[in-house]
C-alpha cells in the first residue's frame, strides 16, 4: 500500500468515524441529561479537525526538496503536531470550564442521567480505542508525528469516555454532582496528552539533540568501521521525524586522501542505510598522529 493510500485511509477513518461518533454522543448526552457526555461529544468533534490538520501536514511534509527548501518539508509535521496539541488543549479547557460552571454555579440544575449516555460511553471507549490502534499502526509505518498525535487524540477520547462512564454511573447511583466532576477529570486527562504532544513538537522544531541511547548506538556503529580510530565530534539534531548528524572522525594521518575519503564514504552511507531515522550525515575527517 502506497503512502498516499495510507494517508487517505487514515483521513477517511478519522473524519467520518469521529463525525458519526460525535453526533451519536451529542444526541445521547442531550436526551440522556448528561453534561459529561455532551463534553465528550465535543472532544470527538475536535478530532475531526485534528485529522484534517494531520492529513494536510503529512501531505506537505512528503513533498520533495526544492530550490527554496533544500532540506525538505518534514518540519510541517512538527507544525501539524503543534496545532493538534493546541486544539486538544483548547478542547480540554473548554470541557473543564463547562464542568466548573455546572458544579459551582448551576449545581441545582444538574439532572440525573439516563442509561443512554452509559451505552454511548461504552460504544465510544471501544470505537476510539480501536481507532487509536489503527491510526498508530499506520502512523508508525509512515513514521508520521502528526498522525501519531492524531492517534493520541483518539486515545484521549477513549480515556475521556471512561471518565464519562464513571461519572455518569455515579450520578445514576444518587450522586448527580459526579457528572460535572467527570468533565473536570476529562479536562485534566486531555491537557496532559496535549502537553506531551506540544512538548514533543517544540523539541523537534528547535533542533533538539537525540537521546543518549541513540547517539551511543551511532558511536558504536562508527567505531566498528575499518579505518576509524576515534570520534572527535558527534552532534545530532531532530528535524521533525528525521535526524541530521554532524560527525568528525580521525583516521591515520599518513593515509592517502583517496583512502581517507573511502572510509568517510563508508561511514556516511552506512549510517544512512543502517539508521532509517537519519536523513543526512555531514562528515569531516581529521588526521590521527601517534
Amino acid at each position: 500500500m502506497s503512502n498516499d493510500s495510507i494517508v487517505k485511509r487514515l483521513s477517511n477513518v478519522g473524519i467520518f468515524g469521529n463525525i458519526v461518533l460525535a453526533g451519536f454522543k451529542l444526541i445521547a448526552g442531550i436526551l440522556g441529561n448528561s453534561g459529561a457526555m455532551i463534553s465528550d461529544s465535543v472532544h470527538s468533534l475536535s478530532d475531526v479537525f485534528a485529522t484534517l490538520i494531520a492529513t494536510v501536514g503529512v501531505r506537505i511534509s512528503q513533498k520533495a526538496e526544492d530550490k527554496n527548501h533544500p532540506y525538505g518539508h518534514e518540519r510541517f509535521e512538527c507544525i501539524s503536531s503543534l496545532m493538534l496539541g493546541l486544539i486538544l488543549a483548547g478542547t480540554g479547557l473548554g470541557i473543564g470550564y463547562t464542568g466548573i460552571n455546572e458544579l459551582f454555579f448551576h449545581q441545582e440544575e444538574i439532572k440525573i442521567p439516563t442509561f443512554l449516555p452509559l451505552i454511548a460511553a461504552i460504544v465510544s471507549i471501544i470505537v476510539k480505542e480501536g481507532m487509536f490502534w489503527y491510526t498508530m499502526y499506520y502512523a508508525r509505518k509512515l513514521n508520521s508525528d502528526a498522525f501519531k498525535a492524531d492517534a493520541w487524540h483518539h486515545r484521549s477520547d477513549a480515556i475521556s469516555s471512561v471518565g464519562s462512564f464513571i461519572g455518569i454511573g455515579l450520578a445514576k447511583l444518587g450522586f448527580p454532582f459526579m457528572d460535572p466532576v467527570a468533565s473536570l477529570l476529562i479536562c485534566i486527562l486531555i491537557l496532559k496528552v496535549a502537553f506531551d504532544i506540544i512538548k514533543d513538537s517544540l523539541n523537534k522544531m528547535l533542533d533538539t539533540s537525540c537521546d543518549d541511547e541513540f547517539e551511543q548506538s551511532i558511536r558504536e556503529y562508527v567505531l566498528s568501521k575499518p579505518g576509524v580510530i576515534r570520534i572527535d565530534v558527534l552532534r545530532t539534531r531532530q528535524f521533525s521525524n528525521r535526524v541530521y548528524v554532524d560527525l568528525e572522525i580521525a583516521v591515520k594521518g599518513d593515509m592517502s586522501l583517496i583512502n581517507a575519503h573511502a572510509i568517510a564514504e563508508d561511514v556516511h552511507h552506512g549510517l544512512e542505510h543502517e539508521f532509517s531515522d537519519i536523513k543526512h550525515v555531514m562528515i569531516h575527517v581529521n588526521p590521527y598522529l601517534d
